[in-house]
Order: C-alpha cells, then sequence, then structure tokens
C-alpha cells in the first residue's frame, strides 16, 4: 500500500507564497511522474503541474511563472512553490503519482488534500 501526505497548505494574502510538499511512503518500487492537481469549488479538478523521474516539468497555463514543481527523488517528495497568489487559486490541492508497486506493477496515488485560500 502506498501513501502521499501533503502538507504546507493554509491562509495566504493575495501575492503571498506557500510552500506544499507531498511524501510519498510505503511499498514503492519506483515512482515515475508526480504532480499537483486542485479542485476548486464548483469547478472541475485541474491539473495544476507534473514532475517526472527525469526533471521534465509540465504546467497549468494559469499558474505559469508563479508556481515551481520540483522533486527530491530520494525523500520520495515532490514540492509546489507558489509565489504571487492570487484569490482564484483558492482550491484543495492533491498530490498524485505515478509509480511502481513491483517491476511489473504500475499504480497511481492520491494524496488527501490540503486546503489553499488566498484572501485579504
Amino acid at each position: 500500500q502506498v501513501q502521499l501526505v501533503e502538507s504546507g497548505g493554509g491562509l495566504v494574502q493575495p501575492g503571498g507564497s506557500l510552500r506544499l510538499s507531498c511524501a510519498a511512503s510505503g511499498r514503492i518500487f519506483s515512482i515515475e511522474v508526480m504532480g499537483w492537481y486542485r479542485r476548486a469549488p464548483g469547478k472541475e479538478r485541474e491539473l495544476v503541474a507534473t514532475d517526472t523521474t527525469d526533471g521534465v516539468t509540465s504546467y497549468a497555463d494559469s499558474v505559469k511563472g508563479r508556481f515551481t514543481i520540483s522533486r527530491d527523488n530520494a525523500k520520495k517528495t515532490v514540492y509546489l512553490q507558489m509565489n504571487g497568489l492570487k484569490p482564484e487559486d483558492t482550491a484543495v490541492y492533491c498530490c498524485n503519482a505515478r509509480l511502481k508497486t513491483s517491476y511489473l506493477v504500475s499504480s497511481y496515488a492520491w494524496g488527501q488534500g490540503t486546503q489553499v485560500t488566498v484572501s485579504s
């Protein structure tokens, strides 16, 4: 069983910054992709950013230039540095990982989510 545990959410004023962390644990053979999604009230889930084992990153257009995703493969942890936060960034942010639990078995894992609220 694999667990993803997020931390770092909270309340911040517009223009402020937050850093989210997501640590993976459990039966993990390898992690291929780690990423962040978010869901705002009344909206569909949105892919925010992803980071592959090779360091290839991608971002939603709405966060490009403001958010940075990074990974520490040794710690099985992915981070999301969020700068220049806007009220429309308010959402529950969830960590996701595409991984292998053995050489042949692939799986996906989700974190429980952390609330980010941007408000004055």
